[in-house]
């Protein structure tokens, strides 16, 4: 078994300290290699590069010293497995995370091309870079550092899907056959896609809302129609859209749906304070995105109303003519798409049927509504406070940063990691190192390179005090 002392630490520290430091231009190089294969998963026009992306992982993950690396064809986007298995006694960790990235869409409002790399002022800017290769590569590059020194003190599993921004189907259907799961079982699971509260203050996540996303139609007339001859005689499918989706919250920005809240936990006083405890002043929030105020559910504070509680929100509408110019058109149909992120105890597939039921009530005679499921949605993620893996990530931020991380939740979504909690039952561990302020899935998504670098550090300080903890 895997021993440990003020002796061995010192080594430890200075061996693999030296071996990044050796090597960063190398890591970094690569990681800009990665960056620059546009792996976007939601559009076949990109199916090659995405393939191109997975043999890239696969390669480096050989490269790191991994005993085996190699890809598991799906339907949809290969998974990336590999492993380096040191000592059946040992504790081994299942590293998740994904090598495909969103669409770089609107490219002009980028001020370099999004799969083009390039540093500056300490951060690398392309679409993926923090949001996920970046924060992957950390845990490719850990590794390699474990193994080159010789101080690998567990035995680490690695599955990178390519279908994270797209809903994880396959990975999903791999996880539903029982014959994979013993090539997955391992003591934690680690995943670096949440974000820090910054660079002078360590977070880590305990949990994760889940999500659904739906597109929905109306369809008026059955052809679009002359907006004088016909406007204000016939309903206008984009018209009537606006009025059923304004009539989703109340005054109060509180989901109107029927049952929407029932399961929704009331979280006691203290634990809300020990919330609110996170690092956060709203003044630079909002100078950060430039708006003079925040709006949200009567009640909360903003840190609440992203981690406690659900939301739901427009995320496109279009219909009618939208060119340059003009076109005076009352169009045949409207859509639009839309999420509903989760908290704790709602059931995703229950929030689909009550938003179909309540949003198909709402249209008017004259007119006909389509609710498509585009994403079925996940369940909302607690992790266990008390694990021995959460103690191990905990203690390695306070070797690496010199501070205790802060306990937040996230507002954002990883579909699989409650189907990990639920398949493979152990303890769930999310060590991410972006910041809210990386731009993720907007244009100029960037990743500090002392995140980077830190990120490798404090990976590697895990999986010595993990060992130590099951010692």
């Amino acid at each position: 078994m895997y021993a440990y002392d003020k002796q061995e630490k010192h080594r430890m520290m200075l061996n693999t300290k030296q071996y990044i430091a050796a090597h960063q231009n190398r890591f970094l190089g690569e990681l800009m290699d990665f960056l620059r294969i546009p792996s976007v998963s939601t559009s076949r026009e990109y199916a090659e590069d995405v393939q191109n992306a997975a043999e890239f992982v696969k390669q480096k993950l050989l490269e790191a010293g991994t005993d085996q690396a190699r890809l598991i064809e799906t339907k949809g986007c290969p998974l990336v497995y590999g492993e380096k298995m040191v000592d059946k006694s040992l504790p081994t960790v299942l590293v998740y995370g994904h090598y495909d990235v969103q669409p770089a869409d609107p490219y002009e409002l980028w001020e370099t091309r999004p799969f083009d790399p390039v540093v500056k002022e300490d951060k690398i800017y392309a679409r993926g870079a923090s949001d996920d290769k970046g924060q992957v590569y950390m845990h490719i590059k850990a590794l390699e550092t474990l193994i080159a020194t010789k101080q690998l003190p567990c035995n680490v599993k690695f599955l990178i899907e390519g279908e994270e921004e797209s809903g994880s189907d396959s990975l999903t259907y791999f996880l539903k056959d029982q014959q994979n799961h013993a090539l997955l079982q391992a003591d934690a699971v680690l995943v670096s896609d949440t974000a820090l509260s910054s660079l002078e203050q360590p977070s880590l996540t305990t949990g994760l809302r889940g999500i659904v996303y739906l597109e929905v139609e109306v369809t008026g007339p059955n052809r679009d129609l002359h907006s004088g001859t016909y406007g204000g005689a016939v309903g206008n499918p984009i018209n009537i859209l606006c009025q059923m989706l304004s009539s989703l919250k109340d005054a109060h920005n509180r989901i109107t749906i029927p049952g929407f809240y029932d399961r929704v936990e009331v979280l006691s006083e203290i634990d809300r304070t020990a919330l609110n405890h996170t690092p956060f002043v709203l003044s630079k929030y909002k100078e950060a995105l430039g708006i003079a105020a925040v709006i949200g559910e009567q009640g909360y504070s903003t840190i609440e109303r992203i981690g406690i509680r659900p939301s739901l929100d427009i995320n496109g509408i279009w219909g009618g003519y939208t060119g340059e110019g003009g076109k005076t058109v009352l169009p045949s149909k409207a859509h639009a798409k839309l999420s509903m992120r989760l908290v704790p105890h709602q059931e995703a597939q229950e929030i689909i049927a009550q938003f179909t039921n309540y949003f198909t009530a709402l249209v008017p005679k004259g007119a006909k509504v389509q609710v498509k499921v585009v994403h079925a949605g996940s369940n909302a993620v607690v992790v266990n406070r008390n694990s021995v893996a959460l103690q191990a990530a905990k203690k390695a931020f306070e070797d690496v940063w010199k501070k205790s991380p802060v306990l937040t939740r996230d507002g954002g979504s990883i579909p699989i990691v409650a189907q990990f909690k639920e398949v493979l039952d152990c303890d769930i561990v999310l060590m991410g190192f972006g910041l809210d302020s990386d731009a993720i899935h907007s244009p100029n998504e960037h990743f500090g390179l002392a995140n980077f670098f830190k990120g490798i550090d404090t990976v590697i300080t895990f999986y010595k005090h993990l060992a130590a903890l099951y010692t």
